[in-house]
């Protein structure tokens, strides 16, 4: 079994190829992995083996034809990761986000399709629904993105619905909540709290603090995607969640506990473009059909998660200098 991974450098994509990698997934023990990766500001090559004999890295973009037409033979199935996710840096810049998530996913699908790839999952995000005051959604719910970012995300996974419907690819796609866990880049506001907490700085919370998101351990995202690969219906779509909803200020509360500061550490800023009020999902499909179950409890997990950042200043101060 061959897999091709793109965007294998990032915080996800560098997650499921480590658990793929270390037999994590039975289904795939001894898979070669191709890891196709661009290298910009959010991939980091030290997130992956130094070396594997089951890894192949290759530096290159998803808008590559001639690359992915090069690369792709012989392989039994593709994970798509590859994308520009950050919301802030789509509001001061839009055009490398639809460059990337739609024409990039178009490119690779184009490929795909001309080298008779099996099996393809496409991971994408909550976001592409909007806001939702509250319920939940299904993977049935119109799409309503609010941002550049969610707006691109929304249009790559239009581009892969279309690939299935037009040409059968056989694809999958999957939207997950808001991720946290080791490796993530401190951009985001968990790693980006907690860097700054434990440098004695205080965190910047938007507004009012009481925009919610849903999280979702990395570790049991990726296990929701193999679960997909394996298992999941052409055409079809999956909500992978981990049902802990949580506004900014109650998890900011928490990272301030488990650092040992207080109150005092909260510098609030003025609240960003189009911010989502609330996100959570639905993630009963998933679980009914596939069987899927998160595993890691958000207390454990993000006590786990802080604890790797303290002691990895090293990777993260790294990361923080090359931005």
């Amino acid at each position: 079994m061959n897999i091709l991974v793109t965007g294998a450098a990032g915080f996800i994509g560098s997650n499921f190829v480590r658990s793929l990698l270390s037999g994590a997934y039975h289904r795939w023990a001894g898979a070669r992995v191709t890891a196709l990766d661009k290298l910009t500001y959010a991939g980091n090559r030290d997130n992956l083996p130094a070396a594997h004999e089951q890894l192949t890295f290759v530096p290159g973009d998803i808008c590559d034809r001639a690359l992915l037409r090069e690369i792709l033979p012989g392989h039994d199935a593709v994970v798509h990761f590859a994308a520009e996710s950050h919301v802030d840096r789509s509001l001061q810049g839009a055009g490398e986000f639809f460059r990337t998530n739609v024409l990039g996913t178009q490119t690779l699908l184009d490929m795909v399709l001309d080298s008779g790839i099996a099996r393809v999952v496409h991971v994408s995000t909550d976001e592409v629904y909007g806001s939702i005051e509250e319920g939940s959604w299904t993977e049935d719910w119109p799409l309503a993105p609010n941002t550049p970012y969610a707006a691109s995300k929304a249009g790559s996974d239009l581009v892969a619905r279309t690939y299935w419907r037009t040409h059968g690819v056989d694809v999958s796609i999957t939207r997950c909540s808001n991720n946290y866990g080791p490796y993530q880049h401190p951009e985001k506001v968990i790693p980006r709290f907690v860097t700054n907490l434990l440098q004695g700085r205080q965190v910047p919370l938007y507004g009012d603090g009481h925009h919610v998101r849903e999280w979702l351990h990395v570790d049991d995202h990726c296990r929701g995607i193999e679960l997909v690969l394996a298992h999941g219906r052409a055409g079809e779509i999956y909500n992978i969640g981990g049902g802990n909803e949580y506004s900014n200020l109650a998890l900011t509360g928490k990272l301030l506990e488990l650092t040992g500061n207080g109150p005092e550490m909260i510098r609030r800023v003025p609240d960003r473009k189009a911010h989502d009020v609330r996100y959570s999902i639905d993630e009963s499909k998933i679980r009914e059909q596939l069987g899927y179950a998160p595993q890691i409890g958000f207390e454990e997990g993000l006590a786990e998660t802080v604890a790797w950042y303290r002691d990895n200043p090293g990777w993260w101060k790294a990361v923080s200098d090359a931005t």
